[in-house]
């Protein structure tokens, strides 16, 4: 499929309906993301917020949206916290990414059927591919074990990384991240550990990975004492809400190379809006368009405060 020209009758051009399913989600700026990239690919798009928090309906009410969803004709449909596992047993397929990874973020709706799939991982792929080029990957500690950190840490592996140790507040939970990965890599050596572990890992890493929820706007602070932070580890944080996460802005003070949740945030976006659209989108542009958004964010918080 091939954008249309702006001068064919509007009903003559493709148009899609998309969505974010989640909680908190009502300030997500997703839906301004793709559809800017669908003006700027000529077809129509909307995409619409679908929050669990305003629905007043938790992870229970997802086979009623998915429902829902079909009948209205929906395309597609992103998925986050905390539905990306919750959602797996309601769809009809996953992609080979989202059953290793038993985390979907992406519903594309075809047919009727609905296929799961992942592009958390591949996001955060490409934002280490532009952001680290030359970082040393031997030795990455990763703080989480959540939908995003499983994603996250595939990406991660993916890329070299030799020893891999993940750490959760949930012991269990990081063991048995730790056990998936191992399957999958079995020539990587791949620890796990609860918060005790966390000064030993980060004083024998060269990298870490943070992905938990802590950082974000409604959950401030940082997951690790800003002690344990040094010049020559590099620091990846998955939030990108603010652009600069305190984690960062220590890391960054003391010269430590970061990497921000932005490049992920826009790289799943971008593989999200191919699978929804069969139409290839413009990273660069998508990147771009980010920027502003994120601008007029900073701009009207300065003006209310």
């Amino acid at each position: 499929m091939t954008p249309r020209d702006l001068d064919a009758p509007l009903a003559a051009r493709p148009s899609y309906l998309c969505g974010l399913i989640g909680t908190g989600i009502s300030k997500s700026l997703t839906p301004p993301l793709h559809e800017a990239e669908g003006r700027a690919q000529d077809v129509g798009y909307v995409y619409r917020i679908l929050d669990l928090d305003t629905l007043g309906t938790g992870v229970e009410g997802l086979p009623q949206l998915l429902d829902a969803a079909k009948l209205l004709g929906f395309n597609g449909l992103n998925i986050t916290h905390p539905c990306k596992q919750a959602i797996i047993p309601l769809l009809d397929d996953l992609s080979d990414d989202a059953r290793r990874l038993g985390a979907v973020n992406t519903v594309h709706i075809d047919g009727g059927r609905l296929i799961g799939h992942n592009t958390d991982w591949s996001g955060f792929a490409r934002n280490m591919d532009e952001g680290l080029e030359g970082a040393p990957m031997n030795r990455v500690v990763q703080l989480g074990a959540g939908g995003a950190g499983a994603a996250v840490a595939y990406a991660a592996l993916t890329r070299g990384v030799g020893h891999f140790t993940i750490i959760d507040a949930d012991a269990t939970r990081s063991k048995d991240l730790r056990d998936s990965l191992a399957e999958q890599f079995p020539d990587r050596d791949i620890e796990s550990g609860d918060l005790s572990a966390v000064p030993a890992a980060v004083g024998a890493a060269q990298g870490l990975i943070h992905a938990t929820p802590i950082g974000m706007a409604a959950h401030p602070g940082m997951a690790l004492d800003a002690a344990l932070l040094r010049p020559d580890l590099w620091v990846a944080d998955v939030v990108y809400r603010p652009a600069e996460t305190e984690l960062l802005r220590r890391a960054r003070e003391i010269g430590t190379q970061t990497l921000s949740g932005i490049g992920m945030t826009i790289g799943q976006a971008v593989d999200s809006f191919r699978i929804f659209t069969g139409l290839e989108p413009d990273a660069h542009r998508m990147r771009e368009h980010m920027g502003l958004l994120l601008q007029a964010e900073d701009a009207a918080a300065l003006a209310g405060a």
